[in-house]
């Protein structure tokens, strides 16, 4: 890989991390489109996900701080019982992570998985979306915005989003959206529950050697984790208000026809 098809990769995934259009969906047709033949090496795409997380901890460093001065009080408070409420939500994630991780790794091969899980982003998109216009502003809201089913029940949707072409924003907000979480509460959390598997990941491949075994060199990780972490900052805030403001049913479109592309092109 060279450094300018890192930095076209890296800034894909920079701004379809946060848009609920799947970012590893994106890379893979990335990658197709340049001719990275990469598919079977996923340290760049662990490298620019954490270039987001990054992004993510710079946009809501001041909700950070503040779930972190909670915690540090050592009683049980409001900030508390997010941060446990995150960590219910890790479980889903953890077991595939520690499970299925060869089984998820073989399906980045496959574009037609990419198209299929596209269509399936489509769906969730617009049917949440319906539901969150029909849902009543004043319904009452669980402490901190969430419960704990919902919680769970969010982070089992994150799990099935390691699916190339589910988007994991997109699933997350969806599945947020349908169990009744208000738009602006489902839209931080699903921010924030990703922080710890993704930068987890990094860590492990760094620790296990991965990261010095990779086929790509320091020379493209690096210039892709800038283009990342830069576009990632700029579309995280797009997201906040979109999630907040406008309708979902327009990347439902995009999902829709990108998938339908996809298959077309996988099938002739």
């Amino acid at each position: 890989m060279e450094w300018f098809e890192a930095v076209l990769l890296g800034l894909v995934q920079g701004l379809t991390e946060f848009l609920p259009v799947s970012s590893s969906g994106h890379l893979a047709i990335g990658r197709e489109i340049l001719g990275v033949k990469a598919s079977d090496d996923l340290v760049f795409e662990v490298t620019v996900h954490a270039a987001t997380v990054l992004a993510t901890i710079i946009v809501f460093r001041k909700q950070i701080w503040a779930l972190l001065c909670g915690l540090f009080k050592f009683r049980y408070n409001d900030e508390t019982d997010y941060i446990f409420k995150i960590c219910v939500s890790m479980i889903p994630i953890f077991i595939v992570g520690v499970f299925f991780k060869d089984q998820v790794e073989a399906l980045f091969s496959s574009l037609a998985v990419v198209g299929a899980g596209l269509l399936v982003t489509s769906c969730l998109l617009f049917f949440s979306d319906r539901f969150a216009a029909r849902r009543s502003p004043d319904a009452p809201a669980a402490r901190g915005g969430i419960s704990y089913l919902q919680a769970l029940v969010i982070g089992i949707s994150q799990a099935f989003a390691v699916v190339p072409g589910l988007s994991r924003s997109g699933t997350t907000i969806s599945t947020g959206l349908l169990c009744g979480v208000r738009r602006e509460d489902v839209a931080q959390f699903s921010f924030l529950m990703v922080l710890v598997p993704i930068l987890g990941e990094a860590l492990l491949d760094l620790v296990s050697g991965e990261m010095a075994a990779s086929s790509v060199g320091t020379g493209a990780l690096l210039p892709g984790f800038l283009s990342a972490f830069v576009s990632g900052v700029f579309a995280c805030k797009v997201m906040i208000a979109i999630v907040k403001k406008a309708k979902l049913k327009w990347f439902a479109l995009y999902c829709l026809a990108v998938g339908a592309a996809v298959l077309i092109f996988t099938l002739l």
